[in-house]
């Protein structure tokens, strides 16, 4: 594999330290427009979809791994996108410890993993409440946290935590609502006739 197709490194996110929150100026090089977050950004379809429709906002993805973060960074610099960068790094973590506090206008989560297995359930991010409210903590007051599944008892798990969390008001969120990018997996997903469920929910209190 050529050392060209590792580039461009300008897109990648280099955090300084990982044991520190970073500011949110260090995000887009000072750069103060809106910021989304999309947390599991795969290849950066979703991201590049997004950022070319919305060429004043800024998008972060984040990825751990090191292939899909390369993917998201030749695909948005070909497209001449300098309104994305991606951070190679575990969700969790990046969202708890090292994400800007009160930064984002939006973050997405979509299609996790749903850990169908009894078992894994305590991996689920939709039902961990210090997750939810860490994701709360990265929007600005009024921000939103949207979340899609095509996995039914993933979804009713996720609705019940959101109802025992004070950060969160759920807002209806028909189809027409707004532009909103489909995912590779949305895709894949309605093509085999699965049945697609979303949360749109609003930031309401720290």
């Amino acid at each position: 594999m050529s050392t060209a197709e590792f580039e461009p490194f300008h897109l990648e996110l280099y955090p300084e330290t990982l044991f520190q929150r970073l500011r949110e100026e260090e995000l887009f090089d000072g750069s103060n427009a809106p910021l989304e977050i999309d947390l599991g950004c795969g290849d950066g379809r979703f991201l590049q979809s997004m950022a070319e429709k919305f060429p004043q906002r800024n998008f972060l993805g984040v990825e751990r791994l090191l292939g899909r973060v390369r993917k998201v960074c030749r695909r948005s610099d070909r497209a001449g996108l300098g309104n994305i960068r991606a951070l190679r790094l575990e969700t969790t973590y990046a969202v708890e410890w090292l994400l800007p506090k009160g930064s984002a206008e939006r973050v997405h989560l979509l299609f996790p993993d749903p850990w169908p297995k009894k078992k894994h359930h305590k991996r689920r991010l939709m039902a961990q409440p210090k997750f939810l409210k860490s994701v709360a903590d990265l929007l600005k007051e009024g921000g939103e946290f949207l979340f899609k599944t095509d996995h039914e008892e993933y979804f009713e798990v996720a609705k019940e935590a959101v109802e025992e969390c004070p950060c969160f008001e759920v807002l209806d969120w028909p189809e027409d609502a707004f532009y909103y990018a489909e995912t590779d997996f949305e895709r894949q997903w309605k093509e085999a006739g699965r049945h697609i469920q979303g949360l749109r929910l609003l930031k309401v209190s720290d």
